[in-house]
Order: structure tokens, then C-alpha cells, then sequence
């Protein structure tokens, strides 16, 4: 199945992250240029760095001009993001291009890649949900919250992936159809953003 290919690819990016553990590290994707597994490495190396951002920039002492570079980074962050799930759904619009979809052929609520960004992220919640139920400094009481917590996120995996799985079955069958809109984030774009374009 195709998740249980992605979602391999996400714990390795989450754990390759977590043996420096730090978000500036250099990043290399053991990847190959044409291999999906590539896009999927990238996706969840992002998601992973942007997860750490979240968490500092939430730092109570944290210095103004440090929070602002910081939003700065997880805005240029999830632009990235968006990029890379884009990348991702061009993949199977190219590998589903020749599946004649059927008369009554549906389309889906999302595309295959913005589930497949859901799923990464879960990836994340998962791990580190791990981490607090193996706390050893945490309370019995932290460590049962978190351990149900953690068995509600397993089931989402589980529910996730088959959904997806489902949905790239019906795809090649023709059973549905994909469209792609593209995001057009207009936030970053200076003739779009009278804030950028005050500027100018």
C-alpha cells in the first residue's frame, strides 16, 4: 500500500531530524531527483523543522526581533509546505493521466497529497506523543493521558491510510477523478499583499 511506503519515508525523515535535534541543521535527501520517495523526504523534513518552530517561537522569554525572524521562517516555511504538496499531487496526476475516469466518476473533498500532508503530520503527532508516554520524568497521571492520547492517534493513522489507499484504488480505477487547484497564496505575493505593495 501506498502509505505504508510514505508513511515509512516520514519516520525516517523524523528520525533522521531528531539525531541533531535542532532546526538549523543542513539537510540532505538520501533520495533520488525522480523518485517519489524524494518529495516525501522533503514534505516531512519541512514539517518537521516548521513542528520545532512552533515550539520556540511559543518560548514566554523569547526576544521580540527573534519572534519575528522566527515567524518569518515558518511563513516562508509553510509557503514550502504548500509547494511541495503541489509537487506531490503533479506526481499522480502524471501516473493517473492515461485512467479514463468512469460516467459516474466522483471527485474527492481533497486531493491525494493534501492527505498525504495530513498524514505526515501525524507521523509528527505520533512521535512525539511517544516521547511523553516514555518520559521518565513525567507523572503516572501524564503518562495515562498520554498513552490514550496516543492509542486515538493510532487509529487515525490507521483510518488515514486506509482512506488514502481507498482513494488511489478509485483514482486508477476511474472510479474518481483528480482536479488540482492550485493554493495561490496571495500573502507572499507583493502586488497581491497592499502591505508588500505599500512598500514598493
Amino acid at each position: 500500500m501506498f502509505t505504508d511506503f510514505a508513511y515509512k519515508i516520514f519516520e525516517e525523515s523524523i528520525q533522521k531530524y531528531h539525531i541533531k535535534d535542532t532546526v538549523d541543521q543542513t539537510f540532505v535527501n538520501p533520495y533520488a531527483q525522480d523518485d517519489i520517495a524524494r518529495l516525501l523526504f522533503r514534505k516531512n523534513w519541512i514539517d518537521t523543522v516548521q513542528w520545532h518552530y512552533e515550539d520556540l517561537i511559543r518560548d514566554p522569554e523569547i526576544e521580540p526581533n527573534a519572534a519575528l525572524a522566527l515567524k518569518r521562517k515558518i511563513d516562508a516555511s509553510n509557503q514550502d509546505r504548500t509547494d511541495l504538496v503541489e509537487y506531490i499531487d503533479s506526481y499522480f496526476l502524471e501516473k493517473y493521466q492515461s485512467v479514463e475516469p468512469l460516467d459516474d466518476a466522483s471527485i474527492n473533498t481533497e486531493s491525494p497529497a493534501w492527505a498525504i500532508d495530513r498524514l505526515s503530520i501525524l507521523a509528527l503527532k505520533i512521535y512525539h506523543m511517544q516521547e511523553e508516554v516514555s518520559r521518565k520524568d513525567a507523572s503516572s497521571e501524564h503518562v495515562q493521558k498520554c498513552s490514550a492520547k496516543l492509542n486515538v492517534l493510532l487509529e487515525q493513522r490507521k483510518d488515514l491510510s486506509t482512506a488514502i489507499d481507498q482513494l488511489l484504488y478509485d483514482i486508477e480505477t476511474g472510479k474518481k477523478y483528480m482536479k488540482v487547484y492550485r493554493q495561490m497564496k496571495m500573502y507572499n505575493d507583493e502586488e497581491m499583499n497592499p502591505i508588500l505593495r505599500g512598500q514598493k
